[in-house]
């Protein structure tokens, strides 16, 4: 189990260095979406199954919509790929920056620290992540209604921003 851990969390390390090294909106979606994955995949892992589902399915369905409308308005005709040497080099020197943080923590390290949400709950009815979605959607609906104004409100000012010198969405590329 914890090399199935140390795989998800190696992907997630990777597919976050790859978002921040390209400068292309089309290369970086693969990035995102695989950053996504790795997450939940952890999530999952440690116990959090439903949790994890939901945030796949929140992030898929919302910030990935997001990102076509802003990838649609900053159409590249040659984007820039993760095989070019400027993009490679940015992204190997991130990855090695991940390898020297990670070698300076890397003494403090025990594995028995993971364990599962359910692993102590013989005798409980429920999962660990239901109850937290219980909780989730009794008290903190007031958190769940700003979640959504600000995803709508980041819709706005992404398309604001790659709108560019032009007066609107539909212009000539």
């Amino acid at each position: 189990m914890t090399y199935i851990i140390y795989f998800f969390l190696f992907g997630l390390i990777l597919g976050l260095a790859a978002v921040a090294s390209n400068p292309s909106p089309y290369f970086a979606a693969l990035g995102l979406v695989v950053v996504a994955g790795m997450g939940c995949g952890v999530l999952v892992s440690c116990g959090g199954s439903f949790l994890s589902l939901i945030l796949f399915l929140i992030y898929l369905g919302g910030m990935l919509v997001v990102f076509a409308y802003s990838a649609a308005l900053a159409a590249e005709p040659y984007p820039e790929g993760w095989g070019s040497w400027p993009v490679l080099g940015v992204m190997v020197a991130y990855m090695l920056g991940v390898i020297a943080v990670a070698g300076l923590f890397w003494g403090g390290w025990y594995d028995g620290d993971w364990f599962s949400a359910d692993e102590f709950g013989e005798l409980s009815i429920f999962r660990g992540d239901i109850g937290g979605v219980a909780l989730m959607y009794s008290m903190g609906g007031g958190l769940l209604v700003l979640g959504a104004w600000v995803l709508l409100l980041t819709l706005f000012v992404v398309l604001e921003l790659t709108r560019g010198l032009s007066r609107g969405a539909l212009r000539a590329v």
